[in-house]
């Protein structure tokens, strides 16, 4: 007596079901390995911008600072002409009157004096 094939055309039916859901959820699984890939290089891109941002912003207060300094070296360049001018004006007054000698005609020495550094210090004293 002969086999019938019906129970074979099932199972066959049945791994071709399979096959067709094993490659459905292969094609899925690399959509989502990709999508995996794609999100982790955003990752790593947004880390390097992080970093090229963080470094914009240091180099922004370092000129920031800098703006500052210079700001107040050139605050003080108005009373050294003025000293100067002051300097000049007795030489010149001198010069033209020599019967004064009493004043030396060396001049006079300017000398900074650093007031917001003592102040500071001697409140640190106190």
């Amino acid at each position: 007596m002969r086999q019938s094939v019906a129970p074979s055309r099932i199972s066959h039916a049945a791994s071709l079901a399979s096959q067709a859901n094993n490659a459905a959820a292969t094609s899925r699984l690399q959509e989502k390995k990709k999508e995996f890939e794609a999100v982790a290089a955003l990752e790593r891109a947004s880390a390097l911008f992080l970093k090229r941002i963080e470094g914009l912003a240091d180099d922004c207060e370092v000129m920031a600072d800098a703006g500052q300094v210079h700001g107040q070296v050139l605050e003080q360049w108005p009373l050294m002409f003025q000293s100067l001018s002051l300097f000049l004006n007795s030489r010149e007054q001198h010069l033209a009157d020599p019967s004064d000698a009493t004043v030396p005609l060396t001049g006079e020495r300017l000398v900074r004096v650093p007031l917001d550094e003592l102040q500071a210090d001697a409140t640190k004293q106190s």
